[in-house]
């Protein structure tokens, strides 16, 4: 079984049962792999979380890229509303959800400091580019817990429009 099916599986469990079911039996069994075959990619829970938070910050990375546009900023917040609008995000509220250690997060804090500050001196302006990251931070924060409340064609809209 390759490694990515069984983060698949991982993500899969957390978001059917939560933070608490995720033991490596429980994840073995959910990908139909001996928990040999599991411990073979992953040697510990930890492992697990970590490679599915590096994996999430990779997929991000290669949203981002894939936007092509003029600023990194309009392709941030391009890629922001992608990974809403394509049920991405859940899996970011429950693989961060699962990483009850601070320190398994630590990637995640890395890549959003260089997120934030990547190509901000290469911005036209660079306050209202900081702000409009920051803005995909809440909608980010809001599509996670309550997102119903949003009209993200408009938010985005607007979001450019200050671009």
């Amino acid at each position: 079984m390759r490694r990515d099916e069984l983060l698949d599986a991982a993500e899969s469990l957390l978001q059917d049962q939560g933070a608490q079911a995720l033991t490596l039996a429980a994840v073995a069994e959910r990908a139909g792999v001996s928990k040999g075959g599991l411990l073979y990619h992953f040697a510990h829970k930890e492992a697990l979380i970590k490679a599915m938070v590096e994996r999430l910050i990779e997929e991000f990375d290669a949203m981002i890229a894939a936007q092509h546009e003029s600023t990194y900023t309009r392709a941030y917040m391009k890629a922001t509303f992608e990974a809403i609008e394509s049920g991405r995000l859940r899996r970011w509220a429950v693989v961060t959800g699962a990483a009850g250690d601070p320190e398994l997060l630590a990637p995640l804090r890395d890549a959003m400091a260089r997120w934030h500050a990547q190509g901000l001196d290469e911005e036209p302006d660079p306050a209202t580019a900081q702000i409009v990251r920051l803005a995909c931070e809440g909608v980010w924060e809001v599509a996670t817990h309550c997102p119903r409340i949003v009209d993200y064609a408009a938010v985005r809209q607007g979001l450019l429009a200050l671009l």
